[in-house]
């Protein structure tokens, strides 16, 4: 019954900013990883941002680090993505998507690892 529903996405110039939020619904109790995910028409789902919602650990893409801030409002079960500096190659269709098991380092990034997905907002940079 676990439901995920993004919202925030738009479009932007190069430079702008943008802050993705993610509405979670449904979950059992527990510890989560929580994140953001994107991916462009005809490329492969790509891991932007993890948090693990118990101990605060977050995890970013090598392309997004100083730019992005994963966030998680416990109180207001809330998953925000905060976009700064975008460029072009940044647009994409992003996803939030959760999952309760844990999860080696080399997976937190990865699509496959994750359970519970929202619909996706789109969100365009142009040049």
């Amino acid at each position: 019954q676990v439901q995920l529903v993004e919202s925030g996405g738009g479009s932007v110039q190069t430079g702008g900013s943008l802050r993705l939020s993610c509405a979670a619904s449904g979950y059992t109790y527990g510890s989560y990883y929580m994140g953001w995910f994107r991916q462009a028409p005809g490329k492969e789902r790509e891991g932007v941002a993890t948090i693990y919602t118990a101990g605060g650990s977050t995890y970013y893409a090598d392309s997004v680090k100083g730019r992005f801030t994963i966030s998680h409002d416990n109180a207001k079960n809330t998953l925000y993505l905060q976009m700064n500096s975008l460029k072009p190659e940044d647009t994409a269709m992003y996803y939030c998507a959760g999952d309760r098991r844990p999860k080696r380092t080399r997976d937190v990034l990865r699509p496959s690892t994750f359970a519970y997905w929202g619909q996706g907002t789109q969100v365009t940079v142009s040049s």
